[in-house]
């Protein structure tokens, strides 16, 4: 791992995008953490005037990081099962400080893929928080974009609309058929991002583990 993420490394650079190695998901939460921190210091402002938020992440889940940041302000987006306020916590999450998130697939080029069935993780990655930071397993590192979308599709995509429990082919056959189910599909964006405009917006934590789906 140490040599691809040397290589991938330099490729994230050059897209003005900030990477870090991390050998377990302990050390990615203290990457997280120290980043965060780093960056509330940078602005000046106490823990409870960081408003830190979060894209739906099984990733973050496993490295124990929702734990870990209740010490600032918090906006969870999930917390609530009105749909009107769920909607409306993650239009307010655009305007946090740091969004927290993974990835479906990272490119061997530095590019990298995400789908999204309403968006708001995607949205908040593109525009709108001062910073965001991506946590990524090894088993997402794909050699390039079409190998990506394969893996969203047959890997990603299946088991996250099982744990939603969407009824769609996916979930039930494993592997994407292009649904288009309301209320059900869940691949509605599809994003590829290849270049930070802004310089070192983007964090992205490298975890020499196998991390969520």
């Amino acid at each position: 791992m140490d040599k691809i993420f040397s290589t991938l490394s330099e490729r994230l650079k050059e897209r003005q995008i900030v990477p870090y190695y991390a050998e377990t998901k302990e050390d990615a939460l203290t990457t997280v953490l120290s980043i965060i921190e780093a960056e509330r210091e940078k602005k000046g402002k106490s823990e409870k005037e960081m408003l830190i938020s979060f894209g739906g992440s099984r990733t973050l889940s496993e490295i124990d990081v929702y734990s870990h940041i209740e010490r600032y302000n918090v906006l969870d987006p999930y917390v609530s099962k009105d749909r009107k306020e769920q909607y409306e916590a993650k239009r307010r999450a655009l305007l946090s400080d740091v969004f927290l998130m993974s990835a479906n697939a990272i490119c061997e080029s530095g590019e990298i893929v995400n789908i999204d069935g309403n968006g708001n993780r995607l949205g908040a990655l593109i525009f709108g928080p001062d910073t965001v930071i991506m946590v990524i397993g090894k088993n997402k590192l794909v050699k390039d974009k079409n190998e990506a979308i394969v893996r969203i599709k047959t890997v990603a995509c299946p088991r996250n609309a099982s744990r939603l429990s969407r009824k769609t082919p996916c979930a039930e056959k494993g592997k994407c058929e292009s649904c288009l189910i309301p209320s059900q599909t869940i691949c509605g964006h599809t994003v590829y991002t290849r270049y930070s405009a802004i310089p070192e917006r983007i964090r992205v934590v490298l975890v020499n583990e196998n991390l969520g789906f």
